[in-house]
């Protein structure tokens, strides 16, 4: 089985859609979808998704279904950063804490046990994977899937970085802060995971690209900033 890991191209947060570069990276990324072998998707509730997920099937003459757990992950937490967010800490405050890089333990520091909704927006979060993954044929086994029934599908799941990045985390078992702070997937970029099937009955997961935009570069369109931090601290991009 193949997931696609979609994130909504170039927003608009004002408004909870595209911005004119991101309807571009959408319509490009349409254009990459039509020759790929999609079986079903599934789309966040929110608008920019929903936008990239229109553009990004029209050319396969398919409609996403929503599913409300793919919406951002908007668990609230007193970020040092001044924000509401569970991702974009200070790099220096974050990767001093021993437990944020396990699974196990990355919801025990402090700041995150205080929230009031982190856990139960992640049980959600992992409980629709692997619901959505139990028809498919893979049921959750502590740290693998047991093989129900194989499955060559490929589903498209069109989200955001930050749920993204939770349900790649499940999926093979590392802490979302790892993701969140080490890897950048792109407005309108692709992150493929398949199964792995090397015992028979029983499949784990292997991310094979992360965050592609090789649609985009085909079509000489620029790449959003959105999501980075500025490569030194004199440039002008973003900056904490």
């Amino acid at each position: 089985m193949r997931l696609l890991i979609i994130r909504h191209a170039d927003p608009d947060y004002s408004l909870d859609s595209l911005t004119p570069l991101g309807f571009k990276q959408a319509t490009a990324l349409g254009k990459y979808l039509k020759n790929i072998k999609i079986d079903k998707a599934f789309v966040s509730p929110l608008g920019r998704a929903l936008k990239t997920a229109e553009l990004g099937l029209k050319e396969k003459n398919m409609k996403a279904t929503i599913l409300p757990w793919l919406r951002e992950f908007d668990a609230s937490i007193d970020n040092p950063n001044g924000k509401h967010y569970c991702w974009d800490w200070p790099i220096d405050i974050w990767s001093k804490d021993p437990s944020f890089y396990s699974i196990d333990t990355w919801t025990n520091n402090p700041i995150m046990k205080e929230s009031s909704d982190l856990k139960e927006l992640l049980k959600e979060r992992i409980d629709g994977l692997d619901s959505l993954l139990k028809e498919f044929g893979y049921v959750r086994d502590i740290r693998n899937y047991k093989v129900i029934k194989q499955s060559h599908d490929t589903v498209a799941l069109f989200c955001h970085f930050g749920v993204g990045c939770v349900l790649l985390s499940h999926l093979i078992n590392c802490s979302p802060m790892v993701l969140w702070h080490g890897f950048i997937a792109t407005p309108s970029s692709i992150t493929v995971i398949n199964t792995e099937e090397r015992k028979n009955g029983l499949a784990s997961w292997r991310i094979s690209r992360f965050g592609d935009i090789s649609h985009l570069e085909k079509e000489n369109i620029e790449e959003s900033f959105a999501g980075r931090f500025c490569e030194c601290f004199d440039d002008i991009t973003r900056h904490d």
